[in-house]
């Protein structure tokens, strides 16, 4: 099914809540123009993600730009430890979280946000990511996969394997340095400390202009 409608439809039908503490005027960069280095592998724009099927038009990512600023420190400084950042998501159009939030269950609606409330997302200041290994290439092992609604996913599980668990705190801690904060119940979601001075946006990707 093309979502492009069912979407278009939705934001008829619903608007973004305004948050009066959002006076920053959005500057969403495309993180494709920032470093050759930083991958993308926007899962929203494919059929490879919770829902099973696209609800992205374009695989493209964006953050506000103090935001994308922090997010390539951290990247420069995991090359220097033989990784890169491959990033799933940024920027995401209010009208997807609420899609997102629609399509979840009760019992694991921690997973997604609540769109009466909106997302940091929604803000372009937040951020799913991994890391790939320089040499080989290859995306890295981590205690969970992206987007799994676990106990795996959270950022303080125990199991897995004691590698897997490494990289996930070197990706923490390389984020951290630079003023994020990872999310309870995501070791990849990763949010902007300046993201209550963004609006909630419900922009979609094709209006947003390349860098």
């Amino acid at each position: 099914m093309d979502m492009v409608l069912p979407l278009a439809l939705l934001a008829l039908l619903a608007q973004p809540p305004a948050d009066p503490r959002a006076t920053a005027q959005p500057d969403l960069v495309d993180l494709a123009t920032l470093d050759a280095a930083i991958r993308l592998d926007i899962r929203y724009a494919t059929a490879n993600n919770f829902l099973g099927r696209p609800v992205y038009s374009e695989a493209r990512a964006f953050l506000q730009r103090p935001a994308a600023e922090a997010l390539l420190r951290a990247h420069r400084r995991l090359k220097t430890k033989g990784y890169g950042i491959v990033v799933f998501d940024g920027y995401r159009p209010w009208s997807v979280t609420k899609l997102f939030w629609d399509a979840t269950p009760e019992d694991r609606k921690r997973f997604v946000a609540d769109p009466a409330k909106g997302s940091r997302h929604n803000r372009g200041c937040a951020v799913d990511l991994s890391l790939y290994d320089l040499r080989t290439g290859r995306t890295v092992e981590m205690p969970s996969k992206y987007d799994e609604m676990t106990e795996r996913a959270h950022p303080g599980y125990r199991g897995g394997s004691r590698r897997a668990r490494r990289l996930r705190d070197l990706l923490r801690r390389a984020m951290e340095r630079e003023g994020f904060t990872v999310y309870e119940y995501e070791w990849w979601h990763f949010d902007y400390k300046d993201w209550p001075r963004y609006p909630i946006l419900d922009i979609p990707f094709s209006a947003i202009p390349r860098n």
